[in-house]
C-alpha cells in the first residue's frame, strides 16, 4: 500500500448520537496510524473515541444542531462543516467521510456547496438516496436481478392487511426512509410483526414516520446465514478494497449488529454486490447486508448503506489497506497499485456486544474455517485508552438501564396490587 498523503487531513462526520460507535474509532485509528490528521464531528469530547492517541486535542467538534433533535437541516450540517474547514485552513481541503446514513445523505446533497473545502467521490445525490431508500432498493434489485425479499408497499390499511395474508406471518415491516423517523416516537426502522393488527397499527403511523411502510417476507436468521460486503468504489468504479464477511455473532442475537465477524470468501455475495454497485454507478464506500435463504440457497440483499460499516476494519488486507484508507488514497490521487493480499480468516470482535452475546446465547463450536488475525473494535495495544473509557461508560450505561427496568417493574407490580380483586 502506498503512503497516504499526510498533507491532506480527514474529517469524519456523524450526526446520529452514539458515543459507543466503534466504527468511528476504527476510522480514527486507521487514518491516524497512517499519519493523517483526523478531525471528528460527533457527539462530544466525553466520548471514549476522544481518548484515542490518534485524535489530538481540539480535533473533536460538536455535531450539527437543529432546533430539536429531529430538526437537523442541510444548512445545520453545512454550518458545522464550514466551521471545521475554517479551523483546518481554507487552503487545505480535507477528505470528508460520513459515518452514518444521515451524514451520507446530507453530504451528497451539499456536494456542490462544500466542494472547494472537502474532497468527495464523484457521486450524484440521487444515487445515494436511491440505495438508502428501502423502497427504491427493492426496485433496483428487481431491475438488476439481485435477490431481495418479496416486498409489498401498501397504499391503504386494507392493502396492508392483505399483504400479511400474501407474505405470511411473521412479516418484516420497514420504513422506506428510516432517517426521517422522529426521536422519541417509539418507531423503529425495522420491526418483526406477528399479527395483522400490528401491521395496521404501524400503517396508521406513516405520517409520523415520514415515509412509506414496506412489508417484506421474513427470512429466518440462523448460523451462517447473515453476510455482509464492504467495498470502496474508486473514481472509475473499480473496487479498490473490501471483502465479504460472515456474521458469526450478533447483538441482539441473530438480528442485530455484528458482534463477531469473519472474513470468508463467498463468490455469490461478492458477485451480487459488485453487480449492483456497478449498475447504479455508485462511488465511495458502501456496506451491504445479505441473508441466505436456506430453502433456495439465494443470498437476499437486505440493506445498502452508503458509508463505512462499523466493522469495516475486518477487511484490512495484508498491506494494511482498508476501505477508509482506500478512499483517502483515491481522492488524493495515490491509489495506483494500492491493494495487498486478502487476509481471509481474519476476525473482528466488538468486545462489549460479543460479551453480551456470549452471556445470553452461550458458546458455539467453531465452524472449521481458517482463522486469521483478530482485531478488537475497542482494545488496541497501541491505543488502550478508548477501551478503558468505553468499559467505564458502558458499565454506567448498563446500570442506568437496569435501574430504569427495575423502577418500571416495581411500578407495574404496585399498580397491579392496587387494583381491587373481585
Amino acid at each position: 500500500m502506498p503512503a497516504l498523503d499526510r498533507r491532506v487531513p480527514a474529517v469524519l462526520l456523524r450526526i446520529d448520537q452514539n458515543p459507543f460507535h466503534h466504527g468511528t474509532l476504527g476510522a480514527v485509528r486507521s487514518l491516524g496510524r497512517a499519519g493523517v490528521d483526523v478531525h471528528v464531528v460527533a457527539e462530544s469530547a466525553s466520548s471514549p473515541i476522544a481518548r484515542s492517541r490518534y485524535l489530538r486535542p481540539g480535533r473533536i467538534h460538536p455535531p450539527p444542531r437543529g432546533r430539536t433533535d429531529d430538526d437537523v437541516t442541510d444548512d445545520d450540517v453545512l454550518a458545522s462543516l464550514v466551521r471545521v474547514s475554517d479551523l483546518i485552513g481554507r487552503g487545505r481541503p480535507a477528505v470528508l467521510i460520513p459515518m452514518d446514513d444521515l451524514g451520507a445523505l446530507a453530504v451528497a446533497r451539499l456536494r456542490e456547496r462544500i466542494g472547494g473545502r472537502f474532497l468527495l467521490p464523484e457521486q450524484r445525490a440521487d444515487i445515494v438516496e436511491s440505495v438508502a431508500d428501502k423502497a427504491e432498493l427493492a426496485r433496483l434489485c428487481a431491475a438488476y436481478g439481485i435477490a431481495h425479499p418479496t416486498t409489498v408497499i401498501p397504499g391503504s390499511a386494507e392493502e396492508a392487511v392483505a399483504a400479511v395474508a400474501e407474505l405470511g406471518l411473521p412479516v418484516v415491516a420497514k420504513w422506506s426512509r428510516p432517517w426521517l423517523l422522529p426521536h422519541g416516537s417509539g418507531l423503529r426502522s425495522t420491526t418483526l410483526v406477528r399479527s395483522a393488527r400490528e401491521v395496521g397499527a404501524l400503517y396508521a403511523r406513516r405520517r409520523t414516520a415520514g415515509s412509506a411502510l414496506l412489508l417484506q417476507r421474513f427470512l429466518p436468521a440462523g448460523p451462517g446465514r447473515d453476510w455482509f460486503f464492504h467495498g470502496c468504489a474508486g473514481r472509475d468504479g473499480t473496487l479498490l478494497a473490501g471483502g465479504v464477511g460472515r456474521k458469526d455473532r450478533a447483538w441482539p442475537a441473530e438480528a442485530g449488529l455484528t458482534a463477531v465477524g469473519r472474513w470468508v470468501p463467498n463468490p455469490a455475495v461478492e458477485a451480487s454486490a459488485r453487480r449492483l454497485i456497478a449498475a447504479v454507478g455508485y462511488r465511495g464506500i458502501a456496506d451491504l447486508d445479505f441473508r441466505l435463504e436456506a430453502a433456495t440457497g439465494a443470498y437476499h440483499l437486505l440493506d445498502f448503506n452508503p458509508r463505512p460499516g462499523a466493522q469495516f476494519r475486518l477487511f484490512t488486507d495484508r498491506s494494511g489497506l482498508d476501505v477508509v484508507r482506500a478512499l483517502h488514497l483515491d481522492l488524493t490521487g495515490r491509489q495506483e497499485g494500492a491493494g495487498g493480499a486478502a487476509a481471509v480468516g481474519r476476525l473482528f470482535v466488538v468486545e462489549n456486544y460479543a460479551l453480551l452475546s456470549l452471556l445470553t446465547t452461550g458458546g458455539r463450536p467453531g465452524r472449521g474455517d481458517r482463522v486469521g488475525a483478530t482485531e478488537g473494535a475497542w482494545f488496541a495495544l497501541d491505543d488502550p485508552a478508548p477501551a478503558l473509557a468505553m468499559s467505564a461508560g458502558w458499565g454506567l450505561h448498563a446500570v442506568r438501564k437496569g435501574l430504569t427496568a427495575f423502577v418500571r417493574s416495581s411500578q407495574r407490580r404496585a399498580d397491579a396490587a392496587a387494583v381491587p380483586r373481585r
